[in-house]
C-alpha cells in the first residue's frame, strides 16, 4: 500500500478513558464520574477514577509513542479539569497539565489532534439540564474559546465534538451512557445543541485567530444494511440511518436536517428546540472531518417496543441491529467487515461532494490477549482496514488513527475489553506492547519508505 506525503499515521485516545486522577489538581467531576457510581451502570463497578493513570505517567506513554514512530496524536481534553464547574473559573492547573503534554509531543515531531468534548459533560452542567438545555451550547463554545486561546500557540488541529450520536442517542435516549437518561424529546434536543455547540466553538475560536488553525467534528459512521431486501427491512436501515448518520451529516454540510426525522418520531415531533438561525451556524465551513469506524450495522424491521406512542424514546424508531452476519466477530461481538469502512468513506462523499478533508480518527478491535500478547487477529484487522480505507479513492483522506494507544475505561464496558496497542496491567500501571503494536511501527515505517 502506498500512501502520500504528508499523511499522518497516529493513535488516539480519550481524557475520561485513560488520564485518572479524578480529583486532582482541582478537576471537577463529570456525568462519567457520577454514572459510573450507578449500581450495575458500568460493568463490575468500575470507574475512571485511576484507569492508565496517564495523568502522572504520560511521560512513559509519550516515550511509546515516539517509539511507535507515530507522527500524529489524538487525544481529549477534560471539560472538568479546566472549568470545574462547568463554566466560571479557569482551573489553571488543567491547561497547564495539557500544555506541558503538547509542548512535550511538538519537541518529539508529534502532532496534537486535540479534541475538545468526548463525552465528559461536568456534572455541574448537567445538574442544569446538561445538552438538553440550550445554554449548555454557549458554555461549551465559552469552554473551548479559552482552552484554544490558552493553546493555540501550540496546536492547530482542533476537533469540537467526538461522535455527538452517542453523547445524544446513547446516553440521552437508550441510557446505556451517562448521564443515562431514556427521553425522546430531550434526545433529540440534546443531538441539536450538541451541533449548535460545535458551530458556537468554531465561529469563537476562529474569532480568536491564531496561525494555521484548522477545524473540525469526528462523526461515527456505521453503515446501514437491511438483512433481507423486503421494504420493511429497507427502510428500517432508512430510519437508522437517518438516526445514527444523516441527522448529524445532514445539518454540517447540507444545511438542513432529513425530512424523515419528522415522520420517524410519531408523537415526538416537537422541534421547538430548533431556531430559525441555528442550521447557518451548525453549517460552519470546516477544514477536516474525522470518521470513525468500527462495524456495519445490520438492520432488521422490528415492533415498537412500547405502544404508547408518548412513551416512545428517541432511539425506539422500530429497527433491530442485533442480527449480524456469518462472518467473524471481535471479543464484543462486532462484525469484522473492512468494506464497511470504504463503505463509510464512499457514502459520506457521495452525499457531501463538497466534503473537506477526512481522517479516520477511530479504527480498532478487541479480541482476547494471549499468554505473549500476540494479537494476530488485531494485526489483520489493522491490516485489512487500513487497505479498506485506502480503497476509497474518491475521498481526500489525510490520515489514519489507531484506536487505541492505551488499554482502557471502556466505558460502560469498564475494564472488560482492551483496544490498546500497548497492554494495561490495571494492578501495577505497567505497560507492555503488543505484537500490534510492533506491526504498527513496522507498517509506519514501510508506509514511509
Amino acid at each position: 500500500m502506498s500512501f502520500p506525503a504528508g499523511f499522518r499515521w497516529g493513535v488516539a485516545t480519550s481524557a475520561y478513558q485513560i488520564e485518572g486522577a479524578a480529583g486532582t489538581d482541582g478537576r471537577g467531576p463529570s456525568i462519567w464520574d457520577t454514572f459510573s457510581t450507578v449500581p450495575g451502570a458500568v460493568a463490575s463497578g468500575d470507574t475512571g477514577e485511576v484507569a492508565a493513570d496517564h495523568y502522572h505517567r504520560w511521560p512513559e506513554d509519550l516515550r511509546l509513542m515516539t517509539d511507535l514512530g507515530v507522527d500524529a496524536y489524538r487525544f481529549s481534553i477534560s471539560w472538568s479539569r479546566i472549568f470545574p464547574e462547568g463554566r466560571g473559573k479557569v482551573e489553571q492547573r488543567g491547561l497547564d497539565f495539557y500544555r506541558r503534554l503538547v509542548e512535550a509531543l511538538r519537541s518529539k515531531d508529534v502532532e496534537p489532534f486535540v479534541t475538545l468534548y468526548h463525552w465528559d459533560l461536568p456534572q455541574a452542567l448537567e445538574d442544569q439540564g446538561g445538552w438538553r438545555n440550550r445554554d449548555t451550547s454557549g458554555w461549551f463554545a465559552d469552554y473551548s474559546a479559552t482552552v484554544h486561546e490558552a493553546l493555540k500557540d501550540v496546536v492547530s488541529k482542533w476537533t469540537t465534538l467526538n461522535e455527538p450520536y452517542c453523547s445524544s442517542m446513547v446516553g440521552y435516549a437508550e441510557g446505556r451512557h451517562a448521564p443515562g437518561a431514556r427521553e425522546g424529546h430531550g434526545a433529540l434536543a440534546a443531538s441539536h445543541h450538541l451541533l449548535l455547540g460545535h458551530g458556537l466553538a468554531v465561529q469563537s475560536m476562529r474569532a480568536n485567530g491564531g496561525e494555521g488553525q484548522e477545524f473540525g467534528i469526528v462523526l461515527n459512521q456505521s453503515p446501514t444494511v437491511p438483512v433481507t431486501d423486503s421494504p420493511a427491512d429497507v427502510a428500517a436501515a432508512v430510519r437508522q440511518d437517518v438516526l445514527l448518520r444523516r441527522q448529524f451529516t445532514d445539518p454540517l454540510f447540507g444545511g438542513e436536517y432529513p425530512e424523515e426525522m419528522t415522520s420517524m418520531y410519531g408523537a415526538i415531533t416537537d422541534f421547538s428546540f430548533r431556531h430559525d438561525e441555528d442550521l447557518s451556524i451548525i453549517g460552519q465551513p470546516l477544514d477536516y472531518v474525522g470518521l470513525n469506524y468500527y462495524y456495519r450495522l445490520h438492520v432488521a424491521d422490528a415492533p415498537h417496543r412500547e405502544p404508547d406512542p408518548a412513551k416512545r424514546t428517541a432511539h425506539d424508531i422500530g429497527v433491530d441491529t442485533t442480527q449480524l452476519p456469518d462472518v467473524q466477530r471481535t471479543g464484543m461481538g462486532w462484525p469484522v467487515e473492512p468494506v464497511g469502512l470504504t463503505e463509510a468513506l464512499t457514502d459520506l462523499k457521495a452525499r457531501h461532494p463538497h466534503l473537506p478533508p477526512v481522517y479516520v480518527t477511530e479504527n480498532g478491535c478487541v479480541f482476547p490477549d494471549t499468554e505473549n500478547f500476540e494479537d494476530t487477529d488485531r494485526i489483520a484487522f489493522l491490516r485489512d482496514h487500513i487497505a479498506a480505507a485506502q480503497a476509497a479513492t474518491d475521498v481526500d483522506l489525510r490520515g489514519y488513527f489507531c484506536w487505541s494507544l492505551l488499554d482502557n475505561f471502556e466505558w460502560a464496558h469498564g475494564y472488560k475489553h482492551r483496544f490498546g496497542l500497548i497492554h494495561i496491567d490495571y494492578r501495577t500501571q505497567q505497560r507492555t506492547p503488543r505484537a500490534s503494536y510492533h506491526w504498527y511501527r513496522d507498517f509506519i515505517a514501510a508506509a514511509r519508505g
